[in-house]
């Protein structure tokens, strides 16, 4: 197979992935009411096989990622009420970073090698900067909840960001954020059975927002120690 022949039938099966979602109504299991409904057989499932409800979840929340799926936040929530705030991070991690780095490949050598050749010199010129310090600026977007998930991914492919260093920024920068919405998941039920609703917004409240936010400024400090270094060097000369 042609590498274009590759290309095609990478982006057609997102394409597809997309399509199937959809047109077999599986969006309905992602929301507050299918939580509702089905609680109660996803304990169960936890109750009696909880080393294959676990892999079935991760590997779930994979394929969500990878084919840039909405309503991943009511999956992360899910596995904060399956399997606690704990292990419901560890499962959502493991399983969003796999996916992520999917998503990642196909768009590198489906489209950024494509894009950068058509991207204009200011592109160009932010694509070094970024892979300068890319691991920093990869935490940022992480970490602030203020980008979408696929619009990293994508961005990342696009500007070259390395393999190894997508993973880890990756699986480092999405702990915190998904730690916040395990948690709310880990008290839905006790929320619903009250009739409340759950609150999406709590990751922007000050006692989660305000250290998320600080960890996003220790990574800017190695971009601003080395703007800092090259303009005393560059005074130096």
């Amino acid at each position: 197979m042609s590498v274009s022949a590759g290309r095609i039938v990478a982006l057609a099966l997102l394409a597809i992935g997309l399509v199937v979602f959809f047109v077999f109504g599986l969006d309905k299991f992602l929301s507050l009411n299918a939580l509702k409904e089905h609680r109660e057989t996803l304990q169960g499932w936890v109750a009696n096989h909880w080393v294959l409800t676990a892999i079935a979840f991760a590997a779930i929340y994979a394929l969500a990622v990878a084919f840039s799926l909405p309503g991943a936040v009511f999956i992360t929530i899910a596995g904060g009420f399956m399997f606690g705030p704990y292990l419901g991070t560890v499962y959502v991690v493991v399983g969003a970073t796999i996916g992520a780095v999917g998503v990642f490949l196909v768009a590198r050598y489906a489209l950024g090698e494509t894009l950068r050749a058509k991207a204009g010199p200011a592109i160009k010129r932010m694509e070094a900067g970024f892979r300068e310090n890319e691991m920093s600026y990869l935490l940022i977007l992480r970490l602030v909840p203020l980008f979408p998930f696929w619009l990293v991914n994508l961005v990342s492919a696009f500007l070259g960001v390395s393999l190894r260093t997508y993973t880890i920024g990756t699986l480092l920068g999405i702990i915190p954020g998904t730690f916040v919405y395990a948690l709310v998941g880990d008290g839905a039920g006790a929320v619903l059975d009250a009739g409340g609703d759950l609150n999406f917004g709590i990751i922007f409240e000050p006692r989660f927002l305000a250290p998320i936010m600080g960890l996003a400024a220790l990574t800017c400090i190695p971009i601003v120690y080395k703007r800092l270094k090259a303009r005393k060097d560059g005074a130096a000369k």
